[in-house]
Order: C-alpha cells, then sequence, then structure tokens
C-alpha cells in the first residue's frame, strides 16, 4: 500500500499545471534537440541549468529529464528518415531505419520507434518505482568508508566503459577530479589551486565546465565538421503498423527493454551501450541474420526501446546513490545541489515529492512523446535544413548570458570559454571528456568520504578492506580493471578506436 500512496503523491504533483507544462516543454526541446546533430541532451541540459534557478526543484528536474528522454526519441527520427542519427544511441536504429524508409515503410519505422520507446519507458519507469527504494534503503546503511569504496568503483566503470584509448579515458577523470579540488579546503579553510584569484575560492562551477566543455566545445567541433544534411522525404505516410508488424515487435521490445534497464544502471553503460547491445543480440538471435541491414524491423524495435529503457533506468543510481552514470545524470545532480539538495539514499526520505514526481512525471512524458511527435514529424523534417551557422550564434549568446547570470561575473565568461576551447582540443586529441565531468563531479564528495574515513579510522587505510561491503566495492573495481586489461579486450578496444579514427 505504502507505493500506492507514493504514487498517488508523485501523480498529484506531476499532474499539476505548472508540472505538466514544463514536462510538455522538457520533451519537446528534447525532441527537437535530437533531431538537430550536433546539440546533444548534454550541451542543451548544461545551457539550460542557470533557468531552473527560479524554479521549484521537482518542476526543474522534471523538465531536464524530459529533454533527456525526449532527445533519444528525436535522434531516431533522422536517423530513420535521413540517415543522420541525431543522437549516438540513435546510430543503430538508422542501419534498419532508413532502409525501411527508402523502402517506402518511413511511417512503419517511425511507429515502431514510437512505439517501441514508449513500451520500455513505461517498464524502466515501473522499475524505478519499485526497485529505487529499496536500493536507497541499502544505501542508508553505508558509511564514509563504503561511500568512498562506491565512487571509486563508478569512477572504474566509466573509465572501463568510455570509448577509445583505456589511456585516455584514464586522464580524464584525473583531470576532472583535479579541477574538483580547486576552491577552499573543508578542513583547513586554505584556497588551493586558485593561482590568487579569489572568484575560485568556492571552485569552478559545475554550470561553467559542463557549458564550456560540452556546450561551446560542441559548436567549434561542429563548425570545423558540419555534414550536409539533404532530406529526401517530404511526405511521411502509413504510421498505424500492421497486426504482423505488431507481432513481429514484441519480443525485440521486450528483449531491449530488458537490456537497456539493466545496462542504464552502470555508469558509463546508458542507452548508447544498450542500443548496440540489444542490436547485437537481436541480430545472433534471429533465424534470418541477413535480414538486418536491409529493413528489418526487429532492428529498429530492439535498440530503441534498450536506448529508452536505459535512458530512464540511470535515474535510479542518480536518485538512489548519489552516483551519476552518465553525462547527463552529473548534470542533474548538479541541477539538485545547486536547489540546496544533496544528492544520495536520503533524497527518497527527505524530498518524496520530488522523486515520486520526477518517477511519474517519466511516464507522462514518455505518454506526451508518443501522442504528439509523430503529428509533428513534418516539423522536425523542416528543422533538419535549418544551417548550423544560424543556429550557433544564438547559441553561444544563450550561454554567454547563462554563465554570467551565475554571479555577474564577467570572469566567468572568460572561464567557460576557455574551458570551450578546451573541450574542443580534447575532442581533437580523441579523447572523450564524458569521463571528466564525472571526475569532476564525484571528486570533492570522494575526497569528503575519504577524509572522514581516515579520520574515524584514526589514519587506518585497512579499514576500506575490512569493512565487508566497502572490500566488496573495492574488489569490483579491481575486477573491472584486470578485465580491461586483459589484452583480448585490450585488443578489441584498441581496434574500435582505430576503426572510429
Amino acid at each position: 500500500m505504502d507505493i500506492l500512496s507514493d504514487l498517488w503523491l508523485g501523480a498529484q504533483t506531476a499532474f499539476s499545471v505548472w508540472n505538466l507544462l514544463y514536462c510538455l516543454l522538457g520533451v519537446f526541446l528534447g525532441t527537437a534537440i535530437g533531431v538537430l546533430p550536433g546539440l546533444g541532451p548534454t550541451a542543451t541540459i548544461a545551457m539550460l541549468l542557470p533557468v531552473t534557478f527560479g524554479l521549484p526543484p521537482e518542476t526543474a528536474l522534471i523538465m531536464l529529464a524530459g529533454i533527456f528522454y525526449g532527445a533519444q526519441y528525436g535522434g531516431s527520427t533522422t536517423a530513420i528518415l535521413v540517415n543522420l542519427p541525431g543522437e549516438s544511441s540513435s546510430v543503430v536504429t538508422a542501419l534498419d531505419g532508413y532502409q525501411m524508409a527508402r523502402n517506402g515503410q518511413a511511417g512503419t519505422a517511425l511507429a515502431t520507434a514510437a512505439i517501441g520507446s514508449f513500451a520500455a519507458g513505461t517498464v524502466a519507469t515501473v522499475l524505478i518505482a519499485f526497485f529505487a527504494p529499496a536500493l536507497s534503503a541499502v544505501a542508508l546503511t553505508f558509511g564514509p568508508h563504503e561511500y568512498f569504496s562506491l565512487m571509486v568503483l563508478g569512477l572504474v566503470a566509466s573509465i572501463v566503459l568510455a570509448s577509445g584509448s583505456l589511456l585516455h579515458a584514464v586522464g580524464m577523470v584525473l583531470f576532472g577530479l583535479i579541477l574538483g579540488l580547486i576552491g577552499t579546503d573543508i578542513n583547513s579553510g586554505e584556497m588551493r589551486f586558485t593561482f590568487g584569484r579569489f572568484e575560485l575560492a568556492d571552485g569552478i562551477s559545475f554550470v561553467i565546465v559542463a557549458m564550456g566543455v560540452f556546450g561551446l566545445g560542441e559548436i567549434l567541433s561542429n563548425l570545423e565538421n558540419e555534414q550536409g544534411r539533404s532530406v529526401t522525404l517530404s511526405k511521411v505516410t502509413g504510421l498505424m503498423p500492421t497486426r504482423a508488424d505488431l507481432k513481429r515487435m514484441v519480443a525485440p521490445v521486450t528483449r531491449g527493454t530488458l537490456i537497456g534497464s539493466v545496462l542504464g544502471i552502470l555508469p558509463g553503460g546508458g542507452a548508447m551501450l544498450a542500443s548496440f547491445a540489444a542490436y547485437a543480440l537481436e541480430k545472433k538471435s534471429s533465424k534470418t541474420p541477413e535480414r538486418f541491414g536491409k529493413g528489418a524491423i526487429e532492428g529498429v524495435a530492439a535498440p530503441e526501446a534498450a536506448n529508452n529503457a536505459g535512458a530512464q533506468t540511470s535515474f535510479i543510481p542518480m536518485l538512489t546513490l548519489g552516483i551519476p552514470s552518465n553525462p547527463v545524470m552529473a548534470l542533474m545532480i548538479g541541477a539538485l545541489i545547486m536547489q540546496g539538495i544533496q544528492p544520495g539514499p536520503s533524497v527518497i526520505e527527505e524530498q518524496p515529492v520530488l522523486f515520486w514526481g520526477l518517477i511519474v512525471s517519466m511516464w507522462v512524458g514518455n505518454l506526451m512523446l508518443l501522442v504528439l511527435n509523430l503529428p509533428l514529424i513534418g516539423l522536425w523534417v523542416k528543422m533538419i535544413s535549418i544551417p548550423y551557422g544560424f543556429l550557433f550564434p544564438a547559441i553561444v549568446a544563450f550561454c554567454a548570458i547563462g554563465v554570467y547570470s551565475l554571479n555577474n561575473a564577467t570572469f566567468d565568461i572568460w572561464l567557460m570559454a576557455g574551458f570551450g576551447f578546451a573541450g574542443y582540443l580534447l575532442r581533437k586529441l580523441d579523447c572523450e571528456p564524458a569521463p571528466l565531468l564525472l571526475g569532476f563531479v564525484l571528486g570533492p564528495m570522494l575526497e569528503e568520504h575519504l577524509r572522514r574515513s581516515m579520520l574515524v579510522s584514526r589514519g587506518d587505510a585497512t579499514t576500506f578492506f575490512t569493512r565487508p561491503i566497502s572490500a566488496i566495492l573495492l574488489l569490483l573495481a579491481v575486477l573491472l580493471i584486470v578485465s580491461i586489461l586483459a589484452p583480448a579486450v585490450r585488443q578489441k578496444r584498441e581496434e574500435a578506436f582505430t576503426d572510429e579514427d
């Protein structure tokens, strides 16, 4: 009965007029961002963080969450229609979705993506409602030792699951940890790594780093490598799949939902990894694998279900443990901190309106995506043809205004510009910036729990290995490191990195 009363509380929150409007705004913006290649939910949420200052915490998170899972849907639209994935997680959808469009089945492919996303989102929302409180209850038993070990595991997992060079991923995490140390030491009160700049006494704002690395860095990269966009379809028909199509969707959607729900929880996993895994499973288990890549409906249903489920279950570790499983969840934690809420297992107990309102809003948002986006396909197709030269000045101006509004200081704008240039250089050096953001968010918390642990144990570092939960978490981190250092796994990773180049 408790779960029903909690969901009723969430429904009262999610169905309030303002929260419905902001949820609608979030999924609309998310879809638009997903349609436009080169922006993405990470950069968009980073740019919109200053806007959320004046909103209630639950309203802010509902809108930001809508942007995230709305972008997963929007990316599939252009992947299917013009073979140009708006999101990295939609790359797999383009393999069969675009071929279906060329075969005159664009409507069926879009409907498959919509139905698969809605079904997966509904199941993932139920999983969050049932499993997140239980996980949070377990996490409440954690002390500083367990939290330190958990964050070490999260950082190691983000290194293991990051794409590209292993050495680059380690470097990015360490860079993020160092940036997180800038500011005033919480124990001694001394300023450190500030180079005498008083503006850095409180550390570097999360918004500045996120906007610079992901916003401006993405813009500079896109200006150098802007892709041509050619829209070949002006009208889409046949949006209602046949009974035979629906029958062929059921099993792939089910398997994709399960894969996405599991992989979404893993640090560094999420939507992209889930969509690739779901597609590989469908192709391997199919009796006719030769159909894949030529317009197989299973090749659209499975990855779309997986990426939407992965996007939503990635909220579980963020809400219950305060651990971000991907860069967007790191931004969500930043939004909570800016609202004065400490992420972690106490959120469910101390902020039930926020937690349950967000969960119910996910189902509402997925329903909005299903109802709104198919009729708006014509609008999304027109948006693809907007020249990037008209988009980027507005984005830069919005970033500058948002950062200036933090402290009314021009120093913050210059700092953001510096991080933007750094983000561009990182992309040129094939360094994925996502681990940097995770290290930056977890760094201060990692240091805090480490110092607390050492104070409690009077400087005895072996206490991390004598406490059972802490020892298990550290053992898992070691096993992950050993697995990635295995010759076969290392060779395969390097081959994949070479192929990307």
